[in-house]
């Protein structure tokens, strides 16, 4: 770090473990007290620049870049509020859902109801606990993609500012390979096939929703059956070339086969009558798979949460089914 000699402006160098951080992420971890909208305006007034000149906040960085970080007076970004501890409960069932460790990736099979990150209504989240699977003296995990609250499974995390850089270049290269077990209310028309359905979200009465749209941004999904009970419900492996919010569950609802629970985007038709079935959602990130920095590929799998293998078991579905139904059939 330096400073300009004779003036309050202060000049920053990009650290080589910084490497494509995003400039807003970049303020986060150095001006935690620093808000989004504060930063949008001295973005826009020229104050913040890089390397000189000016740049958005989503602008990506490299290291060896001068950031110019301006004056903040009297209105100085305050220190984040120190985050609550992790409660024993919460941090013995974090490290039981542990699925794979290595010194740049934490793999864990996240719990269906619990949320990735925090809110106006959501005290307890992911995020917070994330002290738990730190080593002392180590950096903090970090989050690289996220769930749904409501989706159980495989979800990593990175353990150094340098592993996130790298996998965050993997998610948006879509160098890694996410397949996700649904089972759907009714029987889609084909047993396998693609959605191409673009997405928007829209303001709604009951809050924003993602809904089919032209002019939306791109999602695809292709999906492949993998056993049915008549037309009453079908398991789908489904995977997602896109990331976009709530895409498998919108896609599912638009073939006319709404993933069970999902009463959101099925809304009644997203319940099967009769007793003994679960009413939570029954999407699950079955397995992932990506190149690893030392070389490889890393094959990761997380079991059937609780909700999803009783109602397997009630139709005699294989939970321990391993084969992959989107590999290529032998010539």
């Amino acid at each position: 770090m330096t400073s300009t000699v004779g003036s309050p402006v202060e000049t920053r160098i990009v650290a080589d473990d910084e490497a494509d951080i995003r400039l807003d992420r970049w303020f986060k971890r150095h001006f935690p007290g620093l808000g989004h909208g504060r930063l949008e305006k001295l973005l826009r007034t020229g104050q913040v620049r890089v390397d000189g000149g000016r740049v958005k906040a989503g602008e990506r960085l490299r290291p060896g870049q001068k950031i110019r970080i301006p004056p903040f007076g009297d209105d100085k970004p305050t220190s984040r509020p120190a985050r609550p501890s992790v409660s024993a409960a919460d941090s013995k069932e974090l490290r039981a859902r542990v699925l794979y460790r290595d010194d740049d990736i934490i793999a864990i099979d996240k719990q269906a109801g619990l949320a990735v990150q925090g809110g106006s209504k959501t005290a307890r989240h992911l995020d917070a606990m994330l002290d738990a699977l730190g080593e002392k003296g180590g950096e903090r995990p970090r989050l690289v993609h996220r769930l749904d609250r409501d989706t159980s499974g495989v979800l990593l995390l990175a353990r150094n500012v340098s592993a996130a850089a790298w996998m965050g270049r993997l998610f948006r290269g879509r160098d890694v390979i996410k397949t996700y077990w649904a089972l759907v209310v009714g029987e889609p028309e084909r047993d396998e096939g693609r959605i191409d359905l673009a997405l928007s979200k829209r303001p709604g009465p009951q809050g924003e929703r993602m809904v089919g749209d032209a002019d939306g941004l791109d999602a695809v999904t292709d999906f492949k059956l993998i056993d049915r009970v008549g037309q009453q419900a079908a398991w789908l492996a489904l995977r997602p070339s896109t990331g976009r919010t709530h895409q498998l569950r919108v896609h599912c609802a638009a073939m006319g086969t709404p993933i069970m629970g999902d009463g959101k985007y099925g809304g009644a038709d997203a319940y099967l009558g009769g007793g003994g079935f679960s009413k939570m959602l029954h999407l699950h990130a079955r397995s992932l798979s990506l190149p690893k920095r030392s070389g490889g590929m890393l094959h990761l799998t997380a079991p059937l949460p609780a909700h999803m293998a009783e109602t397997w078991r009630l139709f005699g579905f294989d939970a321990k089914h391993s084969e992959d139904p989107f590999a290529e059939a032998p010539q």
